[in-house]
């Protein structure tokens, strides 16, 4: 996997402050998409052991609530295994800070509905996610008065009750 940026003290891809991780490569290619440099795969830069002790090392500092993973596409299959192991990492080193992730794939249709049973990691990988916010940007639907999402058809789900429930539990802006 590569990555685009590590954007650390981000305030604007989930609650508090958090750590961004920009991985590189999309299948969507959405029109309007304010990343596009971030659709090749082999984008930016290598992902390592070097990056996830560099993660694990930045999530150190108390003001950090968590870590989003957006892109490119972090539920693209090329992306998945690194994700998965930096996700179980940062949750076994800092079980109360929280993880983000945007993706352009629609939950019920592409996640549940084929990568959960077919994929190898993805089951494992949404284990470890607090908030998925899911389906693609359109940008007939942007909206920017909505919290932490691009355009009016993308959700913020809860993603430990949506999973336990087997219905849809939406986050709701804390205030």
């Amino acid at each position: 996997m590569n990555y685009a940026e590590i954007k650390t003290y981000d305030v604007a891809n989930g609650p508090g402050i958090r750590l961004s991780l920009f991985v590189s490569g999309c299948p969507h290619r959405c029109p309007g998409c304010f990343n596009q440099q971030a659709w090749d795969f082999s984008y930016g830069k290598p992902f390592t052991n070097e990056t996830i002790n560099y993660i694990i090392k930045e999530l150190s500092f108390p003001a950090y609530a968590g870590i989003t993973f957006l892109g490119g596409e972090p539920f693209a299959k090329e992306n998945q295994h690194d994700l998965l192991l930096l996700a179980k990492k940062i949750k076994e080193t800092y079980p109360d800070k929280n993880i983000w992730c945007y993706t352009g794939y629609e939950f019920e249709r592409d996640i549940m509905g084929y990568m959960y049973d077919k994929w190898p990691y993805t089951k494992e990988l949404m284990s470890y996610i607090d908030v998925l916010v899911d389906g693609p940007f359109i940008e007939s639907l942007k909206n920017l008065n909505l919290v932490f999402r691009g355009s009016e058809n993308q959700r913020l789900i809860k993603l430990p009750e949506t999973l336990s429930s087997g219905r849809i539990c939406l986050w709701e802006k804390e205030i």
